[in-house]
């Protein structure tokens, strides 16, 4: 079996850009979002992303196979919002797990099919684990500082589910992404430590935080270095950024995290920052010289796209990290 933890020695590897960007060209309406099994569903179901997964496979599965096409190695499951957390916003805590398995076993089907075509270049699904719509450092009302809409205890139990339900569906890696709140992500590592020791397994951890504007700072108030000591008690395979900033902006806590830390280290980044219309410019090109800044830098071992990346992005991406050798590691770390 392909071992993403020897792919990371050998070679920079290309992460998948945004799935939702994605999605939105396919225009689907409720009725679509629906399917036949959700038709009488007593919500609004449109823009519930993660339910494509059960509802329009093809389209998940198209998107993950036009990623790995692009010259991607790893793409993230669909399941960004695959808590009992969020899904509450539809009443539909009780799909989690099935949400996850599903979306696991899509991507790792199309993986598998790109592995068995050029066995040189094995790809890889990241079960994508999002920070939820809740904090648990932050209060929601400025006039009760010290409310709290959700416990850490209540993050563990539904991170736990979606974990054991991705571990089910055949992920290599999981990756906690969009971090703003570390104790949220923390919540996450918890469950991911007492999955692996319930099941007496190892797979890999990737956790990339969210540096929320020009403060340098994730919205929970942390500084790079501060957000890098609270994740550090795990061994994970990387951790970086993604998401808020594009890549021109990013780069400076890029470095500050790269000097600092000895595990692997990735970034994807938004395509630019958003228009007045909340959408995102920034070419391929424009994207590819600003990402070969990186490279030049030796800062990077994972590399890819958030909000506003497309295929074409991704492609440009993977065609310039050919060309430069990953940012070394202490190894044994």
């Amino acid at each position: 079996m392909p071992n993403i933890k020897e792919e990371i020695q050998k070679r920079i590897l290309v992460l998948d850009g945004a799935m939702g960007t994605m999605l939105q060209q396919y225009k689907f309406t409720e009725e679509d979002f629906r399917g036949e099994r959700f038709k009488d569903y007593p919500t609004p179901l449109k823009g519930n992303n993660d339910l494509l997964s059960l509802t329009q496979p093809e389209a998940i599965a198209e998107v993950h196979r036009k990623y790995f096409e692009a010259g991607a190695d790893i793409v993230e499951t669909n399941t960004f919002s695959g808590t009992s957390i969020a899904m509450a916003d539809y009443q539909m805590e009780n799909l989690v797990y099935e949400l996850n398995f599903e979306s696991a076993k899509i991507a790792k089907q199309v993986a598998e099919e790109f592995t068995k075509q050029n066995p040189e270049k094995p790809r890889f699904v990241a079960g994508s684990i999002g920070p939820t719509n809740r904090t648990a450092s932050l209060s929601p009302d400025v006039n009760r500082p010290e409310f709290r809409a959700i416990t850490f205890e209540e993050l563990r139990v539904a991170y736990k589910e979606q974990v054991e339900a991705l571990i089910d569906g055949d992920v290599d890696v999981l990756l906690v992404e969009t971090i703003f709140d570390t104790l949220n992500a923390k919540a996450a590592l918890f469950a991911i430590e007492e999955v692996k020791e319930e099941r007496d397994i190892d797979i890999p951890i990737m956790v990339s935080g969210t540096i929320t504007d020009a403060s340098g700072r994730t919205l929970s108030g942390q500084t790079v270095e501060a957000f890098l000591t609270s994740v550090s008690h795990i061994p994970l395979l990387s951790v970086g950024f993604n998401c808020a900033l594009g890549a021109e902006q990013l780069q400076s806590y890029l470095k500050r995290l790269s000097d600092k830390t000895e595990f692997h280290t990735s970034a994807h980044p938004n395509a630019g920052l958003p228009n007045a219309f909340g959408e995102y410019d920034q070419s391929p090109e424009q994207m590819q010289q600003l990402i070969e800044n990186y490279l030049k830098d030796n800062l990077i071992n994972i590399i890819g796209g958030c909000c506003g990346t497309s295929p074409e992005h991704i492609k440009a991406i993977a065609e310039v990290a050919k060309k430069y050798k990953p940012r070394q590691v202490v190894v044994g770390v």
